[in-house]
């Protein structure tokens, strides 16, 4: 595969395991889905990656459906997971019409790779049924984290340009919170996971669609 045609098929996975940031999500998205669903939940995986987390869900005794826009990344999950349901597609298309409404969205670490963040959450109001449970997470940016960075020199490297389909939104508790409620989600709770919780490195929040 030539690096262009990389670029045109999305975020490139070497394989179907984790990574660093999953070890952090993981623990906290476990005792997430004790919460609010019960063992046998149809879920949807919004934005799987390469099936990994897809796969880890539906160990835990749920229905999970897995799709994302990385033509390598469903490459992965459909090899790596034969057992489980995955799909192209991408988050601004109508998925509702395609995959149908979910008790329960997944979608970690997904909202800070996307130009229109808004269109996103559209199609996310659209997925979850009403009432239903949306569990989001992003990485956790605050004033106190930036001065951290600026005052140990490492602003260019946690905000680095050169990773091909890497961050391009920086998105804060309010922030994340705002997208939410301007598509009527109501914000249930709020954590941060991975270091001390000032530098936290990710943000958990889960909300409840319109509609209950």
């Amino acid at each position: 595969m030539t690096q262009l045609k990389a670029l045109e098929g999305g975020y490139v996975y070497k394989d179907a395991q984790g990574t660093l940031a999953h070890e952090c999500l993981l623990p906290a998205l476990d005792q997430l889905l004790l919460q609010h669903a019960p063992k046998g939940t149809r879920i949807l995986d919004l934005g799987c990656g390469n099936g990994f987390v897809t796969n880890w869900i539906s160990k835990k005794g749920y229905d999970v459906v897995g799709i994302d826009a990385s033509d390598q990344g469903i490459a992965h999950a459909t090899k790596g997971y034969p057992g489980i349901a995955f799909h192209h597609g991408s988050v601004y298309e109508p998925l509702a019409e395609k995959l149908g409404t979910f008790p329960l969205v997944v979608s970690l670490e997904v909202v800070e790779h996307l130009y229109a963040p808004r269109v996103y959450m559209e199609q996310i109001r659209h997925l979850v049924q009403p009432g239903g449970t949306l569990i989001i997470s992003a990485p956790y940016h605050s004033y106190i984290k930036n001065l951290a960075l600026a005052v140990t020199g490492k602003m260019d490297q946690h905000y680095t340009a050169l990773r091909d389909h890497g961050h391009i939104k920086f998105w804060s508790r309010e922030s994340l919170t705002t997208l939410l409620e301007e598509q009527g989600f109501r914000v249930m709770s709020f954590d941060r996971v991975g270091r001390i919780k000032p530098l936290a490195k990710s943000m958990i929040i889960v909300a409840q669609a319109p509609g209950a």
